[in-house]
C-alpha cells in the first residue's frame, strides 16, 4: 500500500536524520567507540566515560524478557497480512474446540452457544456477494496448491494476480474456478515451480482448454512477464519419481543442454525431459519403459518416442 511505503520512508528519513544529529566521535577524547545503551536511555563513551546524550526515548516493548521463550509468552504481536484470504486475516477466529481456557470441557448449554457464534461469525466475514466469491476463490487456489504440494510463496502471487484480474474486472464472463485456476498455473511459472497443464488440470475441476484459453487472456491483460519453462527444471521430480540415480538425472540434464537450443522450439517441455531421462537411463543401464516415464510426465508414448528420436539423432547416439 502507497500509506505502508510512505510511513516507512518516514520512518527511514527520521532514523538518518537522528542518525546525523548524533555525535560521532566524543567531544572529550576524540574517540570513536560511542555506543548507545537503551535501558538507561544514554549515549556513551566507551574509553572515557562521557555521558553525549541522556532521557532518550526508549522505541521498543515495555516489557523485559530474557531468553527466547518469555519473549514469545509476552509478545502481543499477531500473525502477518497474507493475500492467501479475503480479509488478509485482519479477522477474528473461533476455535472449533468446545473447550475453556484451562483445557476443560465446556457444558452442553455453553456448547450451542459457540457453535451459535461460530454460525455467525462466519456469516459476517463477507458483506457482499463480491467478498463470498472472492473467499470462494481463494479458497480453491489453497486447496489446488495443497493438492501440488507448491510453496507458500506460490499461494501469496497466485493470490495477488487473481486479486488484479478482480480489479482489472477480467472475471465478467468467466468462471471464478478457471480464472483461480489460470492465476495459480501464472503463480507456479512466475515464481519458477515446474508444473505443467496437465497437472494443473487433474486437481482443478476445469477442463485443460478452458484453463489454456484463460491464462492466455489474464497473462495478456495483465502483462506477466513470463520466461519459458526450462525442461531442466522437471528433471529432479521426474527422475525421483521413477526411483532413478544421480548419475540418470546429469545425464539427463547433459542431453537437453546439447539439444534444447534447435529443438525445444515448439515443443512441451515436459515430454522434451522426458524423453532426455528417458534416453539418460537407457546410456546408463537404468531402463525404464516408455509407459513408465510417459506415465510420471503425463505425455502420451508417442511424446516420449518422438522426442527420443529428434535427440539421439542430434546426439548421434546409436
Amino acid at each position: 500500500m502507497v500509506w505502508s511505503v510512505r510511513l516507512r520512508d518516514d520512518e527511514e528519513q527520521s532514523e538518518q536524520s537522528e542518525d546525523e544529529t548524533a555525535p560521532a566521535t566524543c567531544p572529550e577524547c576524540d574517540s570513536d567507540n560511542v555506543v548507545q545503551h537503551s535501558d538507561p536511555g544514554e549515549r556513551i563513551c566507551k574509553d572515557c566515560g562521557l555521558v553525549l546524550e541522556e532521557s532518550m526515548i526508549d522505541s521498543g516493548p515495555e516489557w523485559r524478557a530474557f531468553d527466547h521463550q518469555e519473549r514469545q509468552q509476552k509478545s502481543r504481536v499477531g500473525a502477518p497480512t497474507t493475500q492467501t484470504m479475503h480479509d488478509k486475516g485482519l479477522t477474528t477466529q473461533i476455535d472449533w474446540k468446545n473447550e475453556d481456557a484451562y483445557g476443560r470441557s465446556i457444558s452442553s448449554e455453553k456448547r450451542s452457544q459457540m457453535n451459535r457464534l461460530r454460525k455467525w461469525q462466519t456469516r459476517i466475514r463477507t458483506k457482499d456477494a463480491g467478498e463470498r466469491n472472492l473467499q470462494f476463490a481463494l479458497s480453491e487456489i489453497d486447496r489446488m496448491a495443497s493438492a501440488l504440494g507448491v510453496p507458500r510463496a506460490v499461494r501469496e502471487v497466485t493470490s495477488v494476480i487473481y486479486r488484479r484480474a478482480l480489479q482489472e474486472d477480467l472475471i465478467r464472463g468467466r468462471s471464478i474456478e478457471g480464472v483461480a485456476t489460470a492465476a495459480l498455473y501464472a503463480g507456479c511459472r512466475q515464481e519458477g515451480i515446474p508444473r505443467s497443464l496437465e497437472e494443473i488440470t487433474e486437481v482443478s475441476r476445469i477442463e485443460r482448454i478452458e484453463i489454456s484459453r484463460t491464462y492466455r487472456y489474464i497473462s495478456n491483460e495483465l502483462g506477466l512477464e513470463l520466461r519459458p519453462i526450462d525442461p531442466k527444471q522437471y528433471v529432479p521430480r521426474f527422475t525421483s519419481k521413477l526411483e532413478l540415480p544421480q548419475e540418470v538425472e546429469t545425464k539427463a540434464n547433459e542431453i537437453i543442454d546439447e539439444t534444447a537450443d534447435p529443438l525445444l522450439s515448439g515443443r512441451g517441455p515436459s515430454g522434451f525431459a522426458a524423453a532426455a531421462i528417458y534416453a539418460a537411463a537407457l546410456l546408463c543401464n537404468e531402463k525404464r519403459t516408455q509407459r513408465e516415464v510417459a506415465d510420471v510426465a503425463q505425455v502420451t508414448e508417442v511424446t516420449i518416442r518422438n522426442r527420443y528420436q529428434e535427440q539421439i539423432e542430434m546426439l548421434e547416439i546409436q
